[in-house]
């Protein structure tokens, strides 16, 4: 199972069919870059609660020319409501500001509805599902993915797209300590410190839940004072709720521990084949404000949601040092996993920017992608060479992003003891900073600054841009 091409341009095997990984392969197909995507899953299983989404992704979107179907998909969200268990009003804050700033507002999107538009960006024979990677190899200028059922695909560049528990970084990994070459730290188990709860309801009849009719998504999110958990949801476009629910635990913990405590007790419902259901029943009674003056609980909610669409997922915090080495790279939670509680017992905050933890999660890997485009399109060669100069280009210029993002998540916990209003601050500096919000692609027509702020360029859309113009200007001269 191999690539054929006629081009110059170098063949890129994209392991994992997340965002992140149907974000590169979106941006290969306007590159016309040969390219096939692997997925280990049989089938895409349409998981997830939802996403915000503004101005770090929608500049990306009207470049690529999906922004008019992703608003389409969307509910406009202004801002996000939060209670106390008593459903008393804590705070409702206002995040119109930044759209002065940025020229583009928040929406809310069910995150299976945005994978599906990802999805469509891809041609269908370019994505192989049930492809589960064994091994990876280089020889002769050459890279080499081997398959179960002893089928390989041979390519140029191999890009480890695979989340959090990638395959790619385990067998790249694997290589390197082999070597003596990967630092300490990358050796060391993720740790977490929440686990989350999500899923999103059947279509609601609007007249038994007018939350769904107001044309503002309705952001709500309730804290837990008295127990350690946070919950909340979001009305969507297309009259259902998506919900969220996370667990703070008491200490950090990975999943082999878990795991082992699991296997220890025979009556652990902590991990294994019902955790989802353990976390449904133990949270049930959680009150909500749906503004209708009807007494609604999270378990209203898991009652409207079919049961296969309900999901328990721990939320990971770590940033490896190693992204790449040979002919392989890495991206999004395959390098870095970011937890936007920070670790904090009573966060809330993190519900307005990654519920289920999938805004920063999804934003990094495809602000990734963006960059590994731009460099794979001006890359003079295809030679072991070059890729390892892009490769090292990519991460320095990723790296500090995410550092920030990953620091400032870990302080989250220091500042929330200020107040709601400066764990807010916090949480737009975090998430928003003005060097992230002009992200684009240096290969596709530029689109004009639409906010009040100038937004700092990055290195690798520069190069592409100088790449781009470039030869524009020398078809036009001939």
């Amino acid at each position: 199972m191999n690539i054929t091409t006629t081009t110059n341009a170098p063949i890129v095997l994209i392991v994992g069919a997340g965002l992140g990984g149907l974000m590169l392969g979106a941006l290969l197909e306007k590159l016309d870059v040969p390219y096939m995507i692997l997925e280990r899953a049989t089938t895409v299983k349409l998981l997830g609660s939802a996403m915000s989404i503004g101005p770090t992704l929608l500049p990306i979107f009207q470049q690529l020319g999906i922004y008019d179907d992703i608003v389409a998909a969307s509910k406009y969200m202004t801002h996000v409501e939060i209670y106390n268990e008593n459903l008393e009003s804590l705070q409702r804050s206002d995040y119109r500001p930044i759209e002065e700033f940025t020229g583009y507002g928040h929406y809310i999107i069910a995150r299976p509805k945005y994978y599906e538009i990802m999805l469509k960006q891809v041609p269908s024979h370019k994505v192989h599902f049930g492809k589960r990677v064994l091994d990876i190899s280089e020889k002769d200028d050459k890279v080499t993915v081997h398959l179960a059922n002893n089928e390989t695909v041979e390519g140029d560049i191999v890009v480890g797209a695979d989340g959090a528990y990638s395959a790619v970084c385990e067998r790249l990994y694997e290589q390197l300590k082999t070597k003596g070459e990967l630092p300490e730290g990358d050796q060391e188990d993720l740790p977490f410190s929440c686990s989350c709860l999500v899923g999103q309801t059947k279509v609601l009849d609007p007249e038994e839940f007018p939350i769904v009719k107001n044309p503002i998504s309705q952001f709500r999110t309730i804290i837990g004072r008295e127990k350690p958990f946070s919950w909340g949801l979001m009305s969507t476009a297309q009259n259902t709720l998506c919900w969220s629910v996370i667990h703070c635990l008491s200490k950090k913990t990975t999943k082999e521990a878990v795991e082992q405590r699991f296997r220890n007790s025979e009556n652990s419902g902590e991990w294994g084949a019902t955790p989802a259901q353990t976390m449904c029943d133990e949270t049930r009674d959680y009150p909500l404000q749906l503004g209708d003056e009807k007494k609604r609980t999270m378990g209203d909610l898991y009652d409207l949601t079919p049961k296969e669409l309900i999901s328990k997922v721990a939320l990971e915090e770590k940033v490896f040092k190693t992204w790449y080495y040979g002919r392989v790279a890495l991206m999004g939670d395959a390098c870095h996993k970011l937890n936007p509680s920070g670790g904090h017992d009573r966060c809330f905050v993190c519900q307005f920017l990654a519920m289920e933890n999938e805004d920063s999660s999804a934003v990094t890997a495809m602000h990734d992608a963006v960059a590994l485009a731009n460099l794979i399109y001006s890359m003079p060669t295809k030679t072991s060479t070059d890729i390892g100069n892009i490769f090292k280009e990519y991460q320095e210029e990723r790296y500090p992003a995410v550092m920030e993002s990953f620091e400032n998540s870990q302080l989250m916990s220091k500042i929330t003891a200020r107040g709601i209003t400066s764990a807010i601050i916090l949480c737009m500096v975090t998430y928003m900073p003005f060097w992230l919000w002009k992200k684009a692609i240096g290969f596709l027509p530029a689109i004009p600054y639409m906010g009040s702020v100038a937004p700092f360029v990055s290195a690798s859309e520069q190069k592409a841009r100088a790449f781009f113009e470039k030869q524009q200007n020398g078809a036009t001269s001939v």
